[in-house]
């Protein structure tokens, strides 16, 4: 075996094989060479022989690669040459297991040779691609499209004056966001009027032609403010049972006083109540 003069790769030159180290191996992983017949010996000093001659410069990934293929080959050439027996001991148990690794591992390094080929000629292919830097070729970047004027100087003189012309404060409404209020006086006298009809009833029965949440919140204050002027009274026969109102007021006349400080606005009250402190 002697050094390929081009790149300095092992080559092995027998006289039953000559090419790569891990062509070799490949052949007689196939059954297309036999191993018996591979002097492994002579393989191995001629590849000592080739590192010694790179001198200081010898490559660590040449000879572990060669480590590698040498030692699998030298274990299938030992199997091969002894007679196959019956496995009883646990140490040669342990020697077959080992061939079957050192096996899995050729397989795995050829497998990894094999990409590392195909990233090699990606690299090599990819290296010869340069990307376009420059910008556009003269006579393409002074195309410019035609500009086309539609409005005459009356129209332009008509958007200056809109551009110029101060924008309006934007304004939030939320009038629409506000339910309508509901009269507590108004709702007082609707209560009143049930009472002095019914003489007594029940709240929910006071409440049932209420249209929304809100007129039966205003009837409950205003039966509170009835409630105040003692012009009602409240009968409840047992806890959180039905609320029984009765009438005590006079049966003829207008409606007792009832409050209108449900009724006035809150900005009004703070108002007042701020004239009234001062």
């Amino acid at each position: 075996p002697t050094p390929d003069p081009d790149d300095g790769k092992f080559t092995v030159r027998l006289h039953n094989f000559e090419g790569p180290f891990d062509l070799l191996l490949q052949l007689i992983s196939k059954h297309k060479l036999d191993v018996t017949e591979v002097a492994l010996s002579r393989v191995t000093d001629d590849f000592m022989a080739h590192i010694r001659g790179m001198g200081p410069d010898w490559d660590l990934d040449q000879t572990t690669e060669f480590l590698v293929v040498a030692a699998t080959l030298l274990d299938l050439k030992a199997a091969r040459l002894l007679p196959a027996a019956e496995v009883e001991d646990e140490a040669d148990l342990a020697l077959l297991e080992a061939r079957d690794l050192l096996f899995a591992r050729l397989l795995q390094y050829r497998a990894y040779k094999q990409i590392a080929d195909i990233f090699q000629n990606r690299l090599e292919s990819e290296s010869r691609l340069h990307p376009r830097t420059v910008g556009l070729e003269p006579h393409h970047a002074e195309l410019l499209p035609d500009v086309v004027i539609s409005i005459g100087p009356e129209g332009f003189a008509k958007l200056a004056v809109k551009a110029m012309q101060p924008k309006p404060k934007p304004q939030v409404y939320v009038d629409h966001i506000h339910a309508p209020l509901v009269s507590v006086r108004e709702q007082a006298e609707v209560v009143v009027a049930r009472l002095r009809e019914l003489g007594n009833a029940a709240f929910h029965e006071l409440v049932a032609d209420a249209p929304d949440s809100l007129t039966v919140v205003a009837r409950f204050l205003a039966l509170l403010e009835l409630y105040r002027e003692r012009a009602v009274a409240l009968d409840q026969d047992e806890a959180l049972g039905p609320l029984i109102v009765r009438w005590t007021g006079p049966e003829d006349g207008g409606t007792p006083m009832v409050t209108d400080e449900f009724d006035t606005p809150a900005v009004e009250r703070e108002k007042d109540e701020e004239g009234a402190a001062q």
